[in-house]
């Protein structure tokens, strides 16, 4: 959907474009002209009214004037600056929830056309921790949001609900580095619930990234459904080059990088970097919206979680 969204600003824009350099450059002079020529001719002198008639656009082109601007606007916002995003589950959670209204950061991982998504500028690469958005690799129209975990040349294990991370060698290391396993900080339980189980909380402190994270303590590892990389275990990943292995903060609640692979860096859309809203869609006894009302009427606004994203 939201590539037919980009393709229809870009056709909207061009379309406009065209109207507007047009009216700018020859029909605007030729309406002026037409008033020199009808002044000229004219034994009684014209009114206001009657001039701005003569020079008045065709609603078509006045449409189109008007609007060109206001467009454009919005296409290099959206494919080159900033786009919104709506978290639609709690995969992400205690980071993200589902209701949050998110900015994306799209210029920082380089700058794609808006429609063929080819990169013409190279500016950045995602880091270990970022939150960013991407096309999901089993189905490329589907948004996804996922913490960036391992990058290119990594080696990364989650074995018992616990993270190790081996960075890829550099050609500047005298040695390479070994497995580190991520710290857990324990910090609360029971705080969030899914499906009647209590959550634990827990602060993972990545080498430059520090977050908050949740377990369920009461759920087996899903290891056999690990996605089964070809020469290692099911629980080890080795980052390919140019891709990125994701996993959602929500430890035991997420379809991430651990069941289906990694994300090409040409699936990246941009970096989560702000809450701007957040909506709460709760029903029952203590909400003010009844049951039968539709699900995606908000029955209240979360103003504490609007800011960045950690």
């Amino acid at each position: 959907m939201a590539v037919y969204f980009s393709l229809f600003l870009v056709i909207v824009t061009l379309v406009t474009g065209i109207v507007w350099i047009a009216d700018k450059f020859y029909l605007a002079p030729q309406r002026k002209l037409k008033l020199a020529a009808v002044l000229e001719q004219s034994v009684a002198a014209l009114s206001d009214e009657e001039k701005a008639k003569i020079e008045e656009p065709s609603a078509a082109v006045d449409t189109a004037v008007q609007i060109f601007p206001v467009i454009a606007f919005v296409l290099i916002l959206r494919s080159f600056l900033y786009e919104p995003f709506q978290i639609p589950s709690g995969s992400m959670m205690p980071t993200l929830f589902d209701g949050d209204f998110i900015l994306v950061n799209k210029f920082n991982y380089g700058l794609k056309d808006p429609v063929v998504r080819n990169k013409f500028i190279e500016i950045g690469l995602p880091e270990r921790g970022d939150v960013v958005v991407f096309k999901y690799p089993v189905q490329p129209q589907i948004d996804y949001i996922k913490r960036v975990i391992g990058l290119p040349g990594d080696r990364v294990i989650y074995r018992n609900k616990s993270l190790y991370i081996k960075p890829a060698c550099q050609p500047s290391d005298s040695t390479c580095p070994e497995f580190e396993q991520v710290i857990q900080d324990f910090e609360a339980k029971g705080e969030y619930k899914d499906n009647g189980f209590e959550l634990t909380r827990y602060t993972s402190r990545m080498p430059n990234r520090t977050h908050q994270i949740l377990v369920n303590d009461n759920t087996l590892p899903r290891t056999p459904h690990y996605f089964n990389q070809q020469g290692s275990q099911r629980d080890e990943f080795v980052v390919p080059e140019g891709h990125y292995f994701v996993m959602g903060d929500n430890r035991d609640n997420s379809l991430d990088g651990r069941f289906w692979g990694f994300v090409p860096e040409e699936n990246l859309v941009g970096e989560a970097v702000a809450i701007w809203m957040s909506f709460a869609f709760e029903r029952g006894e203590n909400s003010w919206v009844p049951d039968w009302m539709p699900s995606w009427i908000p029955s209240s606004v979360r103003f504490s979680r609007i800011g960045g994203i950690e």
